[in-house]
């Protein structure tokens, strides 16, 4: 016999499990740092992956539980020049809203700083040069040891945050945009020095020079700043939506109870809460008593309020326009429909396109390669540039040393990492934030880059195409004279109270919608599967309502006429129940799972724009053939199973390696397909399963916003590749300008200050650019209504 310790490698070890927390992270400035900081808790064991957003100063970590301390990673980026906290879970309401204003309240004490910095830069720099406007009211402002003052005050005050973190950078081997213009700044100053203390050297002194790079520098910033703050605006309102409290009633005498006023958050399913006019909804539930109407305008972009009653669904944010009503809560406070938006809204800014990867790389590599560029631009100029044209340096009355020192400075301050960096994650915050306030759900920046190559749109038919549930779409009497439709209807009503099924439920509320009374009703019997029957009193009459069976069963005879009517409703997918009165059929009842309004134009404007349109269904062949012609698709199969769906996908796939298929579907049967389809949508009220498969969700159920997420997508890569664009065009035109390129020719010279100015204007150039994103989409919003 083999005994085994507790240590024995045979025994099955735990398997770690895997969970994703959120890290606060400060003091990002470029692509760079943000690459840097993936590294650094990427390296730790137990990390599975780690995304980081500049935009929002946030990372998503995926980490094993119990492998990895969060708290010393999170330390380890502060020591490193990173400030970082680790976002708890289970944070109540109002923690959140003090973190939010926190974050606003420091950007905006930071911005106030920013602001005053740049204007005493400026102020200094005016004052410096008014004696070369002949401007010198009192003769010191001449002096050059003023001028010297006025440089080191400006390096030592303002400019410390600045030479630090980029001193910080270059200790750290991760320099940044901070490190090239600190390097540019101390450059200048320490050259102004040398001049200043041996003026046997004839070199020039520009004291002025390294106080208006600064000025220009923090003046760029704060324009940033506030258009950074304008793009994380819609996130931060969508985050204020969440209900702030509730008030939760016992469940015995409701209406007395003064109720418990708690945090939104803490309310469990299955409580009650008491939501009075005027209120937000303060978690996902169902009304229990009273009728209201409801502002749904946050999840559905509906202006008009919809009236609930009893039974009907409410959403969390939601507001109570009209009466107090009790609702049961279905879900806890913390996983509410409004919360998953919001989670998934977050998570998406952190997923990012393979080009904002490429973008991150080249970042990282970006600033060791302007230093080495200017040390070659400041190399070539001092020993073969003036050489070469050594007029240029007659004709600017300088030294050779202090003009290459300038061109090499003006390379260091005119390369823009920042704009690199911000290219992308600017654009997808915008573009999941305008997504989010207008019923899309994109899980990511890499769902983006898939829509450019998107050809091939399959659709699932039930409940996508469809509505999704059963609804009465014809009522026929064979006597209109003594049973009207609504009569028909009502004896069927009056029979199915007994009964427990869709078919049961759709008659009756379609009865109680138009105002139909329960008929008095005698010896009723439900057989399951088949039928009811049952005495009427006002006729004293056994009436059967069910299917053909049934009405064998009891002995009653449908005649070949009815047949045919009935045949044809069955092609279209629709089911019959027949109401007979004793052994005489008096008419029917179809039902049918009808087109969702806005299909047809859905196909047709998605075929307009060259998209190629399947559908498949696992319904059977004739139902699928029907609604495709109602819809007008060429290409449709019905009768498929879940792994038919799959097959159908991988086919169409090899078919056309290079086109990118997308599955629109809601159930479980579609989600094998929409996990093979290179990404899916799925409509908000679907399966569960399905909406964690696709990577864009209709919230507000609206198969037209299938057309508005891809028109988004578009538009939001469009700005990523003109932002990418212009900033790499932008260093790839203004590095060799700064570095003395067109100086030969044409003469043109920049200054260290004209060099950071054009910096700043390049990263402001590319939020801007982001935030026309959201003209440009209300355009499109407008064109599609209209």
């Amino acid at each position: 016999m083999v005994s085994l310790s507790l240590t024995s490698p045979f025994l099955k070890q735990t398997i770690p499990s895997i969970d994703t927390i959120t890290l606060d992270i400060d003091g990002m400035k470029c692509g760079g740092c943000v690459k840097s900081v993936e590294k650094q808790i990427s390296q730790h064991q137990g990390i599975i992956c780690a995304n980081v957003n500049l935009m929002t100063s946030v990372a998503l970590v995926e980490y094993q539980v119990g492998v990895v301390e969060l708290e010393t990673i999170a330390q380890k980026l502060t020591n490193l020049g990173f400030p970082t906290q680790v976002r708890l879970k289970d944070e109540t309401q109002e923690n959140q809203k003090l973190i939010i204003h926190q974050k606003r309240l420091s950007a905006k004490k930071n911005q106030q700083y920013l602001l005053i910095s740049a204007a005493f830069l400026l102020l200094f720099s005016t004052i410096g040069h008014l004696h070369h406007l002949g401007l010198h009211p009192w003769h010191w402002l001449t002096n050059i040891w003023f001028h010297w003052g006025l440089a080191t005050a400006s390096l030592l005050i303002p400019g410390r945050e600045i030479l630090l973190n980029g001193w910080q950078g270059l200790w750290q081997r991760k320099p940044n945009m901070n490190s090239l213009v600190g390097i540019g700044a101390i450059c200048a100053y320490i050259a102004s020095c040398i001049a200043l203390i041996f003026p046997e050297l004839g070199w020039e002194c520009f004291f002025d020079e390294p106080v208006m790079l600064l000025g220009f520098i923090f003046l760029g910033k704060v324009l940033e700043s506030t258009a950074r703050n304008k793009a994380v605006d819609s996130l931060e309102a969508l985050l204020s939506l969440r209900p702030q409290f509730a008030r939760l009633v016992g469940k015995i005498n409701s209406n007395q109870d003064q109720g418990l006023q708690i945090p939104a958050l803490q309310v469990k399913p299955t409580e009650w809460v008491r939501v009075l006019s005027g209120e937000q909804f303060p978690v996902d539930g169902i009304i229990i008593e009273g009728e209201t109407t409801v502002d749904e305008s946050l999840l559905t972009g509906e202006s008009l309020p919809t009236f609930k009653s009893v039974g009907e669904k409410v959403c969390a944010g939601t507001i109570n326009h009209g009466n107090m009503v009790i609702v049961e809560a279905v879900t806890d406070g913390k996983n509410t429909l409004l919360s998953q938006i919001i989670a998934t809204v977050e998570a998406a800014q952190t997923r990012k396109p393979p080009v904002q990867k490429f973008a991150d790389t080249v970042s990282s590599y970006f600033t060791y390669f302007i230093i080495a560029t200017a040390f070659f631009t400041f190399s070539f100029w001092y020993f073969w540039g003036t050489q070469i044209w050594s007029n240029i340096v007659i004709e600017l009355d300088t030294t050779k040393i202090i003009l290459s020192l300038k061109l090499a400075i003006n390379v260091l301050v005119i390369a823009c990492p920042c704009a690199l960096g911000l290219a992308t994650p600017t654009a997808i915050l915008v573009g999941t934030t305008l997504g989010a306030e207008n019923g899309l759900l994109i899980k990511g920046g890499d769902v983006l880059e898939q829509v450019k190559n998107l050809k091939t749109i399959v659709f699932d038919k039930t409940g996508t195409l469809t509505q999704g549930y059963l609804e009465i779409t014809d009522i026929f009497s064979y006597y209109p004279d003594k049973f009207s439709e609504d009569k028909i209807l009502q004896i069927a009503a009056s029979l199915e109270i007994v009964a427990n099924h869709p078919l049961a439920e759709t008659i009756l509320k379609k009865a109680q919608k138009l105002n139909l009374e329960i008929l008095d009703n005698q010896k009723l019997e439900n057989c399951h599967g088949k039928g009811v029957k049952g005495i009427i009193t006002p006729f004293i009459d056994c009436f059967y309502l069910g299917n053909q069976s049934w009405l064998r069963e009891n002995n009653i005879m449908v005649n070949d006429v009815t047949v045919n009517q009935v045949k044809s409703l069955q092609t279209q997918g629709k089911t019959v129940i027949y109401l007979a009165q004793n052994t005489t059929i008096i008419g029917f009842i179809a039902l049918g799972d009808t087109l969702r309004q806005d299909a047809k134009q859905t196909i047709d404007t998605l075929e307009k724009m060259g998209l190629e349109v399947i559908m498949m269904s696992g319904d059977q062949p004739e139902t699928a053939t029907y609604i495709a012609q109602q819809l007008a698709i060429k290409t449709y199969y019905g009768g498929v199973t879940p792994q038919g769906k799959s097959a159908l996908i991988k086919q169409i796939q090899q078919e056309n390696p290079d086109k990118i298929v997308v599955m629109i579907g809601d159930g479980v049967n579609d989600a094998p397909a929409m996990t093979t389809a290179q990404f899916s949508i799925a409509m908000t009220n679907g399966a569960q399963v399905a909406i964690k498969t696709a990577e864009i969700i209709l919230t507000r159920g609206k198969l037209s916003d299938v057309i508005t997420a891809i028109h988004l997508s578009q538009i939001t890569l469009t700005k990523i590749q003109q932002n990418l664009f212009w900033a790499l065009s932008y260093n790839l035109i203004a590095i060799p300008l700064a570095g003395g390129f067109l100086l030969p020719s044409f003469h043109l010279l920049l200054n260290p200050a004209i060099s950071g100015a054009l910096m700043a204007l390049s990263s402001i150039i590319v939020v801007t650019n982001s935030l026309l994103l959201k003209s440009q989409f209300r355009r499109f919003q407008k064109l599609l209504a209209g």
